[in-house]
């Protein structure tokens, strides 16, 4: 089997080195392809006004300066066209993957565009900051990953869905189970604004999240990785509201 490792953390991030280890409880043919900097948030876009370098940082690993998308895209379509993989795997990110953070996810999007391409994909990322000032707890990827993994490839899923698997903010010991979940939406926005002035009085901004928990439903991915079990969300891209369609159709209607 040859699998593509992708991440949005960047080529050298600590969490690709847990991903590789997960993948070599696989298989030894492995191939990096991930961006030279770290591009969180990027979701699913791609660099469509300015060139995209590849450079080799070693053998089997490729830095690219653009998106997830872009290094999945490069790793597919160029690097290994003459013997494309087999599974693309991305992550593991520093941080949780759950809820509405899918959407801006280049993690998931990296995972997403390997699907797109008609390879079987998988993300995983690292919950943290719900242990306050305790360590990212790397070695529960290490421990719980290939677990998650063989299993995923023995039971299969359908071409046009990606797997997202996220692990708890918790040691491998402290984990209380792998529960396949629903995404969730949380209950109040957690995005963030700062706002700061430089040296020469002009204003700035910085944009993040906070860590504040919601109050979730049984079977959702927030609940799951807030009581510490390992959440796997078969996802697919397609945005529409399927419960509102009919509804709409009764009260939308527009003359000729």
């Amino acid at each position: 089997m040859r699998i593509l490792l992708s991440n949005d953390d960047g080529v050298f991030a600590p969490g690709l080195a847990v991903l590789e280890e997960i993948a070599r409880s696989v298989t030894d043919d492995i191939w990096i392809v991930a961006p030279h900097e770290e591009q969180s948030g990027q979701a699913r876009a791609v660099t469509l006004n300015a060139p995209v370098r590849v450079r080799e940082e070693a053998e089997r690993r490729y830095a690219v300066t653009g998106t997830p998308a872009d290094a999945v895209l490069l790793g597919v379509l160029d690097i290994l066209k003459d013997n494309p993989p087999d599974l693309v795997l991305s992550g593991v990110n520093r941080g949780q993957n759950i809820a509405e953070d899918t959407s801006q996810s280049g993690t998931v999007a990296a995972a997403i565009e390997g699907m797109h391409l008609g390879i079987p994909s998988i993300a995983f990322s690292q919950a943290r900051n719900l242990r306050r000032g305790e360590p990212i707890p790397w070695d529960t990827g290490r421990v719980w990953g290939p677990r998650v993994l063989k299993a995923l490839l023995k039971s299969g899923w359908p071409r046009n869905c990606v797997m997202n698997v996220n692990f708890p903010d918790r040691m491998a010991d402290d984990v209380t189970g792998v529960e396949v979940t629903a995404q969730g939406f949380r209950d109040e926005a957690i995005s963030t604004l700062e706002k700061r002035s430089d040296l020469r009085g002009n204003d700035y901004f910085w944009i993040g999240y906070s860590s504040k928990p919601s109050k979730p439903p049984e079977g959702t991915d927030l609940l799951a990785i807030y009581e510490g079990r390992i959440s796997v969300t078969p996802l697919h891209i397609d945005m529409t509201h399927h419960g509102y369609r009919a509804e709409l159709a009764k009260s939308l209607k527009v003359e000729n």
